[in-house]
This record gives C-alpha cells, sequence and structure tokens, in this order.
C-alpha cells in the first residue's frame, strides 16, 4: 500500500489557509502573524512534514526568465510597456518571454501554465478584459513565483502593482472640458470590473459633481472599442439633445467616435469635443489630432520590471507589497475647444 506524503497543500488544507501563507509562516515572514505561525508550526508538527528538499534545490535554481502576459500586442500602449520591461530586463541580465491573451480569461490561464512549465523566475501580468476569477494567479503565488501587475491589477490580490492613476487622468481630461465651456458631456465606460474602467469612470463623476453639473446615467455608455463607438455614437447624436463633448475610456474609442460624428455632419470640436486615454499612434494620426490622457506606457513597463526583480532576490522576500502609481498628463491637442 502506497503511504502518502505529507505535502505544504496538506497543512494548508488542514488550516483553511493558502499555501503561500504556510511557506512565508515557515519562513518567519514578517507580514505573517505570530498566531497563524504558531499554529503552522505546531501542525507541521503534528503531521510530521518536511520540506521537499529536491524541489526546494530546483526552486532555488533561477532561469533568469520573466513571463510576461499582455492583453494585445499590437495595441500601442501594451507595446510602450513592453519596450520598458524589455530594457529594463535586459539591464538586469533577464530574458523575457511575451504572451498574449487576446483579452480571454481561458488564454490567460493557458499563458500562466506556460510559464510555470517554463520555470519562469517570475510574472508580469495586465489582466484581460475577461477575466472575472483568479485562482489562476494564486497558484503562481502558490508556487512561489512572484506576480507584479500592471495597469489592470487586481485587487483581491494581495500583490506588487504598477498602475495609472485612472481617477486623476480622467477627472482632468473633463474638468478641462467643462473650462472650455462644455455642458453635456458623455462617457464611453470601459468594463467596470476592471479598476481602470471603474477609476476613470470614477473620475468623470467627481469632476461633473465638483463643478455643479448633474451626472446623467443616460450619458454614460459601456462602449471601449473602435467598433461599438461607432453604433453608440450614432445613437447618441440622434438624440433631441446630443452631448457637447465625449470623454472616451481609450484611444480607439475616440477614434471612432470622432470618425463617426464628422460622417454625421457634425464639426469636431465646435459642435463635439472628443479626449482619448492613453496617447498613442492613433491620438497623431485623427483629422483633427486627439486631446487625450498620456499614461506613460515605458515608465510602466519599466516600474514593474525594476520591482519584479528585486522581489525574485532573496533579500527583498520581506518587503511588503507596494503599490506604484504613475501619474498622467493631459495633452491637448485639436479635438478640443480651447480655453
Amino acid at each position: 500500500m502506497k503511504i502518502h506524503k505529507i505535502t505544504i497543500k496538506d497543512v494548508a488544507r488542514e488550516l483553511g489557509v493558502s499555501v503561500s501563507t504556510v511557506s512565508r509562516a515557515l519562513k518567519d515572514h514578517p507580514d505573517i502573524s505570530p498566531q497563524t505561525k504558531k499554529a503552522v508550526r505546531e501542525l507541521v508538527e503534528k503531521m510530521k512534514y518536511k520540506p521537499n528538499a529536491i524541489a526546494l534545490s530546483l526552486r532555488s535554481q533561477r532561469t533568469n526568465i520573466i513571463g510576461v502576459i499582455v492583453p494585445e500586442i499590437v495595441h500601442h500602449f501594451f507595446s510602450s510597456v513592453i519596450s520598458g520591461i524589455d530594457e529594463a530586463a535586459m539591464a538586469a541580465g533577464y530574458n523575457v518571454m511575451f504572451f498574449q491573451s487576446n483579452e480571454s480569461y481561458d488564454r490567460e490561464i493557458m499563458n500562466i501554465q506556460s510559464i510555470i512549465a517554463s520555470r519562469a523566475d517570475g510574472v508580469l501580468i495586465s489582466l484581460s478584459k475577461g477575466t472575472k476569477k483568479f485562482n489562476h494567479i494564486r497558484q503562481l503565488i502558490d508556487e512561489n513565483i512572484p506576480v507584479v501587475f500592471f495597469d489592470r491589477a487586481c485587487e483581491e490580490i494581495e500583490t506588487d502593482k504598477v498602475i495609472v492613476d485612472d481617477f486623476e487622468g480622467a477627472y482632468n481630461a473633463v474638468d478641462y472640458l467643462i473650462k472650455t465651456g462644455c455642458r453635456r458631456i458623455a462617457h464611453y465606460a470601459g468594463p467596470q470590473h476592471l479598476q481602470i474602467g471603474y477609476l476613470r469612470k470614477r473620475g468623470y463623476i467627481s469632476a461633473l459633481e465638483k463643478n455643479g453639473l448633474p451626472v446623467d446615467d443616460e450619458l454614460i455608455i459601456p462602449c471601449d472599442n473602435y467598433e461599438s463607438a461607432v453604433e453608440v455614437t450614432r445613437r447618441m447624436m440622434a438624440r433631441p439633445k446630443p452631448p457637447d463633448a465625449i470623454f472616451a475610456s481609450n484611444d480607439m474609442t475616440a477614434a471612432g467616435t470622432l470618425n463617426t460624428i464628422k460622417a454625421l455632419g457634425f464639426k469636431v470640436p465646435d459642435d463635439v469635443s472628443i479626449v482619448g486615454f492613453t496617447d498613442g499612434l492613433v491620438s497623431s494620426v485623427t483629422d483633427p489630432l486627439l486631446t487625450t490622457v498620456s499614461q506613460h506606457g515605458f515608465e510602466i513597463g519599466r516600474k514593474a520590471t525594476e520591482i519584479l526583480i528585486k522581489r525574485i532576490h532573496e533579500e527583498c522576500e520581506t518587503l511588503k507589497p507596494i503599490t506604484e502609481i504613475v501619474k498622467t498628463d493631459l495633452v491637448i491637442r485639436n479635438s478640443t475647444r480651447k480655453l
């Protein structure tokens, strides 16, 4: 009869905690409470658990590989982030494996499995629009593989994040529209289960409220790509009281909005002002050129990589998770009225 060897997962299951909690308690990690450490030590002794020396040896051997998962490689923002990642990784002597989730939760899971199989030292990830469950991310942490989120982060998992100040960026954009005389400002909103979509909507609402303008729910429409912007804008401009400005969740949505408004016979910005969010290639080729919020993708990629590499090294194991917030800039071009 085969005897079952006690594993760290058995200890975690018995205590009702995660594998990473047990692992950190055994390493006397300062983030773990004394009570939890005591409970872990007592149960480990009772269950006669012994760490797998081979597994520990394998885990200690670094591959100098970082796994990176982006929603879309062709997206200008993410390509900018990739440039920052690549530069910082190369400077530190790391190679990078890039994966594209293509905005798919299932594909994101496959990407994670490939990264684990490749024994990458750490992972940088920006969540897909379809990701609403996070067990695959927890699997990385349970495997003691450091994870740093960038741009699209998960609030449920306590790990490092490098994000844009989406709230402030949206607030500044809408506040500028109001200062130029716009009063019926629509918002084409991104997915609200993602923090970036939620915060950009909150920034939009806050700017209206602080300027004494009403928040009209009929002017807040789920719309975050070029194709949906075309359809939504046709309906929006056919209303008896159309908006005089539109703040879009990203530049591609703003471009679809701009082209549709012009095709309908309206003038930009005389009739309708338009603001995007990204400051990618799209914003510099529209006619008129697009006012937008710059996210500084290269800086995000560089910072996220530097944090991850620090996490990979043992001396930084005890650091608490940090959140780096990269400030945005409003880039004013010709799709908005002048002050």
